[in-house]
């Protein structure tokens, strides 16, 4: 039994130091690698320290457009504060919770070495989705470009012509100019013309000051500008912001001076006017083509025309027609019986009957279209206004719109922009500090004068808002409640009488509810269609809440010759009137070497024994001041009356 035991030990130390193969090896030699046990391997491998990555190697991040910094921190593995402090450094202030672009969140990353992927919502895809790759968005594929009519737009100062002008180029029996209030332009009016075998889009801009942004909007979308300069007044304040307009968005400007029909026209002063705000007439060796015109006779507009003609040949205009429609909306409104109509300028592409548009949060299926005589259409092309229904909402003036695939890609850009916008940073309403807040409560302090504001579309609300902001005072401030389009209703009456504020209607008018609930909660409601009448009227309003002036007429001046004391009445200056008239009702001041000693009311005037209500100049009498009896000999009493005018803004 020994000797198999011992057989057994041998035959198992054998196999200990033969390798495989049948190879041998010493005893006390490590064992090959092969040989090692499996368990302990796989425990050596997870105890192996990680290999570093190379330098060039960078970690990636899936980042979905904007991103809050916390998120952004929790990606990147970094902790919220540090990543504030390296944004402090390249100049945004952010809290954790605001959120930063791709662009910053780019850099950012670099600098802990990520490489950020935006793996977001690309709403250019789905709103260029037909425009070749590697082309412009502006550009349409070669070969399917047409030409296409210029977009002139009409500006100039208030009452130069500009709508006369325009109604002569259309020769139309409905003149634009009779439909607007007080005969100034109040909208953006598109219309489209014929010049021969040639097609002309018009735009008419407002050229009162309030209208600042229309302008603007105007110049935005333009090809061509026709500056309007009446021949007798020149160039003037709107004049001069037109020119800038034009000249910040790159426009031709064609120079048309009206009015030379007047006897006191003088076109060439004009000329002579534009060169100071660099446009330097042909006449004068420039390039800035003008030409002499009267909106009234016609005289000059086939000129004219023939200008606009050649300016848009060397321009070569063109556009695709194939492709899904963009544009710009010059106005928007809301229809009582048709829901939100929206006048759209076509720059690229054509809009069908049908088709589904996105503009700002709003979108809709075009349901109608009218072109700018108000006939129906179910086609335009570029540089064609139309007004379109079917629009979820009213949009902003200004805003691009963009013809889409399908109901469901316009919710998806919708969706995107809404999420943006909730994303964005909105800045807190200022708080008062218990002194400013005593001082309201008390009467002091600056007054404020809230208003809600309705008109009848969207760039006229705009540029009401805009003008009656600048009319805030130091004094009086001017808030805006609300401000929306379409006509007055109860809903606006009741928030003004909520808050104490007025309701300014434009070129709307309050329906029956309305004015009921304005008579029964006393709220002052005014409706207006001339812009000066009411920024006048509104002025005068907030004038209104300011305390009167007290202003001080000097009547006369007295010197004290004489005292006499009398029982139970007091102290009496025996005077003389050196200047002007002594009354009795009046306000006195007495003055002692040129100084003030006190202020306030005449107590009696005689004449010998006999109480007079009136002393002229060169005459003694005997004044007596209320509640003062320390007068002395040689003071002078100044006779003055105080008169409380409406305070001015």
């Amino acid at each position: 039994m020994r000797e198999v035991v011992n057989l057994q030990e041998q035959e198992r130390f054998a196999r200990q130091i033969t390798g495989r193969g049948g190879q041998t090896r010493r005893v006390g030699e490590m064992a090959p690698r092969a040989m090692v046990n499996p368990r302990r391997k796989r425990r050596d491998k997870l105890a192996l320290p990680a290999v570093p990555a190379a330098a060039d190697q960078k970690r990636v991040v899936k980042i979905a457009g904007e991103i809050s910094v916390g998120e952004l921190a929790r990606l990147l593995g970094a902790k919220s504060p540090a990543v504030q402090g390296k944004l402090m450094a390249l100049g945004i202030m952010v809290s954790i919770n605001q959120t930063v672009d791709i662009e910053t969140s780019r850099s950012l990353a670099a600098e802990y070495g990520f490489e950020v992927q935006d793996v977001g919502f690309k709403e250019e895809e789905f709103l260029n989705a037909d425009v070749a790759p590697g082309v412009d968005d502006a550009v349409e594929v070669e070969g399917e470009l047409v030409s296409r009519p210029p977009i002139i737009t009409v500006m100039g100062h208030v009452d130069h012509g500009k709508t006369s002008l325009l109604d002569a180029i259309r020769d139309t029996r409905l003149k634009v100019v009779d439909g607007e209030a007080g005969g100034i332009t109040q909208h953006i009016g598109a219309y489209q013309t014929t010049a021969g075998s040639k097609k002309l889009t018009f735009i008419d801009t407002p050229g009162h000051a309030a209208f600042t942004a229309m302008r603007a909007r105007g110049a935005a979308v333009t090809d061509i500008v026709v500056l309007v300069v009446a021949a007798n007044d020149g160039v003037m304040p709107q004049t001069v912001e037109a020119i800038e307009h034009a000249q910040a968005a790159g426009c031709p400007i064609v120079v048309a001076i009206n009015k030379i029909d007047l006897t006191d026209a003088d076109p060439q002063k004009t000329q002579q006017r534009l060169t100071e705000h660099n446009l330097v007439p042909e006449a004068f060796g420039g390039d800035v083509i003008c030409v002499n015109v009267s909106a009234k006779t016609g005289e000059g507009i086939d000129s004219l025309l023939e200008m606009i003609g050649l300016q848009t040949e060397v321009m070569e205009l063109k556009a695709g027609i194939e492709r899904r429609a963009r544009g710009v909306v010059l106005e928007a409104r809301l229809d009582k019986g048709r829901g939100p109509m929206a006048t759209v300028l076509i720059q690229d592409g054509t809009l069908k009957r049908g088709d589904v548009i996105v503009v700002g949060t709003e979108s809709g299926r075009v349901r109608v279209m009218d072109d700018d005589l108000g006939a129906k259409v179910t086609e335009a092309g570029p540089s064609m206004p139309v007004q379109v229904q079917g629009l979820s909402g009213v949009p902003s003036a200004g805003a691009s719109f963009y013809a889409v695939e399908s109901d469901r890609v316009a919710k998806q850009i919708i969706a995107h922009r809404e999420d943006q916008a909730r994303g964005k940073v909105t800045i807190a309403p200022a708080k008062y500090t218990l002194e400013e807040f005593f001082a309201h409560a008390d009467g002091g302090g600056p007054k404020e004068l809230a208003v809600v504001l309705k008109a009848d579309v969207q760039g006229t609300c705009e540029a009401v808002r805009d003008a009656l902001e600048t009319l805030s005072t130091e004094e009086v401030n001017l808030k805006i409640l609300s401000a929306g389009v379409g006509g007055v209703n109860e809903n606006d009456v009741m928030l003004a009488s909520a808050s104490g504020a007025i309701v300014v209607g434009f070129h709307v008018r309050p329906d029956p509810a309305a004015r009921k609930a304005a008579d029964g909660h006393g709220v002052d409601l005014r409706t207006y269609t001339i812009i000066m009448e009411l920024l006048d009227e509104v002025r005068a309003a907030m004038a209104g809440l300011l305390p009167p002036v007290r202003k001080e007429n000097m009547l006369g001046r007295a010197e004290v010759r004489q005292l006499f004391v009398v029982p139970k009445v007091g102290t009496i200056a025996g005077s003389i009137i050196v200047e002007g008239k002594a009354s009795r009702d009046a306000h006195c001041r007495l003055v002692r070497d040129s100084v003030q000693v006190y202020e306030g009311r005449m107590g009696s005037l005689r004449r010998f024994k006999e109480n007079v209500r009136e002393v002229s100049n060169g005459t003694e009498c005997g004044i007596s001041i209320a509640n003062f009896n320390d007068l002395k000999v040689g003071d002078e009493i100044e006779i003055f009356e105080v008169e409380e005018v409406p305070a001015t803004l």
